[in-house]
């Protein structure tokens, strides 16, 4: 019967002599080998995780640091990444695309880029979103960031008006909802 309890360790075993099938040494020294290796294969996945913004976890300050982004440690992790992810994204001549595609790294960042030339301006509205995106501090950092200095930006948000929702509820429908159905985003103590 064999002690080998090591994913790595069963491996190896399997390389060697029939006589090793009942040695309790090699079993041992197969089992405490196989341990170590089946833990330096859990660290080397770790690691690599770290490698890809998208995966990334103890590695965000590593992806900060090299893209000169402030460290905000306390930042729930997924709002690190849609940070690092604009910035990587914000590269190049600065094109509604490019827009577009910086504040889809963000949580509920889709948006409408609209340009006016003629007041050397250009508007972002936010079409998914009711109220202020959650991370709109690092969305307005990244665009301030790779849009020319001479544009304005200019940024339009969606809202319930109360005309709205009377013609789609009633006063008693809505004393029975909570705040949150409307703009899920909003803390409510």
């Amino acid at each position: 019967m064999s002690f080998v309890t090591s994913p790595s360790g069963r491996r190896m075993k399997g390389y060697l002599p029939d006589y090793y099938e009942t040695s309790r040494v090699m079993d041992s020294i197969l089992q405490a080998q196989g341990a170590e290796l089946d833990q330096l294969r859990v660290s080397l996945e770790e690691t690599l995780q770290q490698f890809f913004v998208s995966s990334a976890t103890w590695g965000l300050d590593a992806w900060e640091a090299e893209l000169g982004i402030a460290m905000v440690p306390d930042k729930p992790d997924d709002q690190r990444r849609a940070v690092i992810h604009a910035k990587l994204r914000g590269v190049g001549t600065v094109t509604v695309e490019l827009l577009h595609s910086v504040a889809s790294a963000y949580e509920r960042g889709a948006v409408e880029v609209t340009q006016q030339p003629a007041l050397y301006q250009f508007t972002v509205r936010f079409v998914d979103t009711l109220g202020t995106p959650p991370n709109l501090g690092d969305l307005q950092a990244a665009i301030e960031e790779i849009k020319p200095a001479h544009l304005q930006v200019v940024y339009q948000y969606k809202y319930f008006l109360l005309n709205q929702l009377h013609q789609t509820m009633t006063i008693k429908d809505l004393q029975t909802r909570r705040m949150t159905d409307f703009a899920p985003f909003i803390p409510v103590s």
